[in-house]
């Protein structure tokens, strides 16, 4: 018999009531993760469970205060040398989760916090689900987002729970599941207040044992009937063969449209699911096995797994290289403007629990500032990713005026006015005059904050903040620091940055910094083959095939055609002949084609369909009698520009490290996550082969492709950006 608590290395056992309860708590790490070391103690523990006579159901939960389980532990799978290890791996867990949903007596897996991968592989195969209602607990199989497919029996035990819609949902986003939403899908039993979830869950476990409580069976009338249409289009689609058969195909189809077909983990998992839905629970199994590990030693999953050690290094990372250095306490953020970029840095960080004040130019300015934000958080509550009470305690942080009033208290002021070296200088002055201890951040673009601290008495505490639109949305938080930056001030900026829930990466000043700068070639380069006849849709083609969210003439009509001028014309006046925007750009700008905004770009706006504006052609050369250009020297030479300007970077010292190049251009820019950066692409590439590019375009249409110093001196010794690249 198992004693009333035993620690059996990583689990705490509870016995009482008949009911065993098994705390999951792996020594030495912050959250629970697992491994085949974590494994092979739950199959020993419950081999004692089955044989124990006191023990007559049992309850897995966290022994820790944060979190379930956050998955697999990955740096295990990153170690498989072959695809064979790596499935092994993935049999080791199948073969632990299939002892766990065959155990004899009950299991009910009592779930508060993120209950992820491996983590909700484990709870599939449980008899039972109870799950808490605290914000912080999520369910969701994010695999994919790896390049990797669940691979403990995921693809097979989802879809038979909560159907293959639902199930496939899931599994090919990624995405988490609040625990609501999980009960309507039938991937929570209930859900409980976290104060009560384990009495719950005991008392859940003796009521299997009894017979008290049985699990009803798919497919009846009863379940029908409380589906509704739901139930009725399952029946239809998914429980017969023909219809299943429609499903897939859709499904293939959107992955196909959505991924161009550079992530193979989201066609692999429909292939698991498909296969044991078709041939079996084991034969399903199986080919998950066989799939995992054919994906975990592929080149892209092994470039999104980077991609995540990365984002997790910079979670700790405090921007200063001196430990000792704290950041300041901030409580009260002000924020210099409050249209669209303002109101989003004014959501992001009331949405931290700061309080924010915005100042504008006038009352129906800051009264339409309040209102954005407003419309921000209403979104929340439709999504019901937030209360209305809590909505109500959010707008009580933000507070607006027209004048400086308020912002002697705030410890941090956030500029985000038009982007003009004189008015940002003024925003200087005039917030030293009522507040001496702020700290002053600008949310320029491509304006040296430098120049903007030359209006400063104290430029030590003056540095950039650059957030991308919208700010809401996108992930990245660009803090530059210049020479005179206080170390304090930087690490202020990195954890306030990370309080609004971003991926915050620090480089230092110049002209456009780093996302800006090795931007501007990329869309100087489209423009230039769209200057030499290449029509809008071969060149947005071409870059959505090589991998990005949008072509660059997209993205120009988004950011607005007047934007990226003067973006680059700041550029050119800072580095010369090789960043000359093309002339052609002021003529769109006189015709008044600025983009999206003006509704008049190089796309046509308001239809039911976006579609190339012909007659923006007869303001080029060659009119509407577009030539021919090979879609595959429109990516070179467009991705040659980033690549090459980003390595120019790293050798100018803008950027620290190569991870924070590769992250920025990937959360900033949209950089294929595939390819995992500009820096693994081109250790993909291969230097050398990366110089000859560049050296065969330079020989053509010369400076503006001349290759960086850095670049020839890594080819010339054979080395890479990273120590571990090798090419592919």
């Amino acid at each position: 018999m198992m004693p009333a608590e035993k620690i059996v290395r990583s689990f705490r056992v509870e016995v009482e009531g008949g009911v065993a309860l098994c705390l999951l708590d792996v020594q030495g790490e912050p959250v629970n993760t697992l491994s085949p070391q974590v494994g092979a103690e739950l199959e020993d523990l419950l081999a004692a469970l089955a044989k124990d006579p006191a023990v007559e159901g049992v309850v897995i939960a966290s022994g820790k205060k944060e979190g379930f389980i956050a998955g697999a532990k990955i740096d295990v799978i990153r170690s498989a040398r072959s695809a064979a290890e790596a499935e092994a791996l993935s049999r080791s867990g199948q073969r632990q989760f299939d002892a766990l949903e065959r155990f004899p007596k009950p299991v009910v897996a009592a779930i508060h916090g993120a209950c992820l991968g491996g983590g909700l592989e484990l709870a599939l195969a449980c008899r039972w689900r109870v799950v808490s209602d605290d914000r912080k607990t999520q369910l969701g199989l994010p695999e994919v987002q790896l390049g990797l497919i669940p691979g403990a029996g995921g693809t097979q035990r989802l879809p038979r729970l909560v159907g293959i819609a639902a199930a496939l949902d899931l599994i090919l986003t990624g995405k988490g599941l609040k625990a609501r939403k999980a009960q309507k899908l039938g991937l929570a039993d209930e859900v409980v207040p976290a104060p009560i979830l384990l009495e719950v869950a005991r008392r859940r476990a003796r009521e299997l044992a009894t017979g008290q409580l049985r699990r009803p069976q798919p497919g009846g009338v009863k379940q029908l009937q409380r589906g509704g249409l739901g139930a009725l289009q399952k029946l239809a689609l998914e429980d017969n063969p023909l219809g299943r058969e429609l499903l897939f195909r859709e499904a293939r189809r959107k992955v196909l449209k959505k991924s161009g077909g550079h992530y193979p983990a989201l066609e692999k998992a429909l292939e698991a699911v498909k296969h044991g839905l078709d041939k079996g629970m084991e034969a399903g199994l199986e080919r998950e096995a066989k799939l995992f590990g054919e994906l975990a030693v592929s080149e892209v999953s092994k470039r999104l797994v980077d991609i995540f050690f990365a984002t997790t290094a910079l979670k700790k990372d405090t921007g200063v290289d001196d430990p000792a250095v704290k950041a300041r306490r901030v409580e009260t953020v002000g924020v210099l403007g409050g249209g669209l970029m303002g109101s989003g840095i004014a959501f992001v960080t009331v949405g931290a629990g700061l309080a924010v004040r915005v100042r504008e130019k006038d009352d129906a300015a800051a009264a339409r500032a309040l209102a954005s934000v407003r419309g921000l958080l209403d979104e929340k509550v439709k999504r019901r990713s937030m209360t209305p009470i809590e909505r109500g305690a959010t707008m009580r942080l933000l507070t607006a005026s027209t004048g400086w009033a308020g912002f002697e208290r705030v410890d941090l002021v956030i500029e985000a006015v038009f982007e003009d070296l004189a008015l940002k200088q003024e925003m200087v002055r005039a917030f030293e005059q009522v507040n001496p201890r702020g700290i002053f951040a600008s949310n320029t673009s491509s304006i040296p904050i430098a120049k903007i601290a030359e209006a400063s008495t104290r430029p030590e505490r003056v540095l950039g903040m650059h957030y991308f639109s919208p700010v809401q949305k996108m992930p990245l938080l660009e803090v530059i620091v210049t020479p005179l930056t206080a170390p304090d001030v930087t690490a202020t900026a990195v954890a306030v940055g990370k309080k609004q829930g971003k991926t915050v990466i620090v480089v230092n000043d110049g002209p456009g910094f780093y996302t800006s700068r090795i931007l501007t070639p990329y869309m100087n380069e489209a423009a230039e083959i769209l200057i030499e006849g290449a029509s809008v849709e071969d060149l947005d083609g071409a870059l959505t095939a090589f991998g990005m969210p949008v072509g660059p003439i997209t993205l120009l009509d988004e950011v607005g055609v007047d934007v990226g001028a003067k973006v680059a014309k700041i550029l050119h006046a800072a580095f010369g002949d090789r960043m000359t925007p093309p002339a052609a750009l002021e003529k769109l700008t006189a015709d008044g084609r600025l983009g999206r905004k003006s509704k008049k770009g190089f796309y046509t706006y308001g239809g039911k369909k976006k579609e190339v504006d012909v007659t923006v052609y007869d303001l080029l050369p060659g009119g509407r009698q577009r030539k021919r250009v090979s879609r595959d020297e429109i990516a070179e030479r467009v991705t040659l520009q980033l690549v090459n300007e980003a390595i120019r970077c790293l050798g100018e010292g803008i950027l620290r490290s190569a991870r924070d190049g590769d992250v920025g251009a990937i959360f900033g820019l949209g950089f294929p996550p595939f390819l995992g950066g500009p820096f693994r692409y081109a250790d993909a590439v291969g230097p050398k082969t990366l110089l000859e590019r560049l050296e065969r375009w330079h020989d053509k249409f010369g400076d503006r492709f001349e290759p960086a110093p850095l670049l020839v001196e890594v080819a010339r010794d054979g080395r890479r950006f990273y120590p571990d690249a090798r090419p592919v």
